[in-house]
């Protein structure tokens, strides 16, 4: 049974925080994060935002573009996310209890590559029959957990939320391949530990992103390459057959790296880390749902999407667009 992404809505929080407001609470400037990241704003949660909060708002916008019946069906929820409302009960149960949903529900947790991860599964599910309708998301309340003491890795990420439906595509639409990877060698390289409240001895523990720069730079310049090719041969295609490339939007270094390394032209890449930094699980579906609103996205298109993140992880994707039953 074929499968393929049917609809897609986003959300982003209304506070913006740009480059200048950073120059006040850091040793930066917006001339060195653009030269080095070549973001402008990102988006950060407001107060009494949270991850699911985000995650139901793009739900909603979801609903706003293809109407209210679009999750007629749905029997699985997954919320791929760093940041969960809580270790438990799930941020997907939360989505599906506010929407009455008559679905199984579960977090899944892979960092960046996360949503990618959730939409392979999703995948799975409804090609051996085990589900019909899939509601996979991608949200992240990053600003929570970003270390204000190291500027480096402080300016780079923001808020937001992706949510798409995964179910029966027509023969020759839908997902083409999968890469899913891992180096958990490198975990030291890109963490966020905290495990209780407290340390035995009292003092408290805190949740602070730590990134190695240097390191994730030059391990996402190989991996954005290496999975990218994978994904496209194992779906018996080439570079030039890629109709748009939708990659994950860390840096528009690494972006135009992989531009590069697989030959495609600029207007085949989509880039909005200018916008929105990074996002983590969020990243893809906000690119892929501008590039979807800025008309770039047609029927039959073969897209192939990226993404790598801690783990050391990574996947890519190629999906064939369109379909619908």
């Amino acid at each position: 049974m074929n499968a393929g992404i049917t609809a897609l809505g986003t959300y982003v929080p209304e506070k913006v925080v740009t480059n200048a407001d950073l120059e006040q609470r850091l040793d930066t400037s917006d001339e060195w994060i653009q030269t080095r990241t070549g973001i402008q704003q990102r988006h950060f949660a407001a107060d009494g935002e949270f991850c699911s909060t985000l995650a139901i708002r793009a739900v909603e916008n979801l609903q706003a573009r293809y109407g209210k019946g679009v999750l007629d069906g749905v029997d699985l929820v997954i919320v791929a996310t760093a940041t969960p409302d809580a270790m438990f009960p799930a941020t997907a149960s939360l989505v599906q209890a506010h929407f009455g949903l008559k679905a199984g529900a579960f977090d899944l947790l892979a960092a960046c590559p996360g949503w990618l991860y959730a939409i392979s599964a999703a995948q799975a599910y409804v090609a051996s029959g085990t589900c019909k309708k899939v509601l996979a998301i991608g949200a992240e309340t990053l600003s929570r957990v970003i270390n204000w003491d190291d500027r480096a890795t402080a300016v780079l990420f923001g808020d937001g939320a992706g949510a798409a439906i995964i179910e029966p595509v027509k023969d020759g639409y839908g997902f083409k391949s999968f890469v899913l990877g891992s180096d958990g060698m490198g975990a030291d390289h890109l963490h966020m530990k905290a495990f209780a409240d407290c340390l035995p001895s009292g003092a408290k523990m805190t949740r602070k992103l730590f990134m190695n720069g240097r390191e994730v730079f030059k391990f996402a310049v190989r991996v954005m390459d290496s999975a990218s090719l994978e994904a496209i041969q194992k779906a018996g295609l080439k570079p030039e057959n890629i109709s748009l490339f939708v990659p994950h939007q860390a840096n528009a270094r690494i972006i135009d790296s992989a531009r590069e390394r697989l030959k495609l032209p600029h207007e085949r890449v989509v880039v909005t880390v200018q916008d929105y930094g990074n996002n983590s699980a969020a990243s893809v579906p906000l690119a892929l749902q501008r590039a979807l609103d800025e008309g770039r996205v047609h029927d039959g298109d073969n897209l192939l999407f990226v993404a790598f993140g801690a783990g050391l992880s990574w996947a890519a994707c190629v999906l064939t667009w369109g379909g619908k039953q």
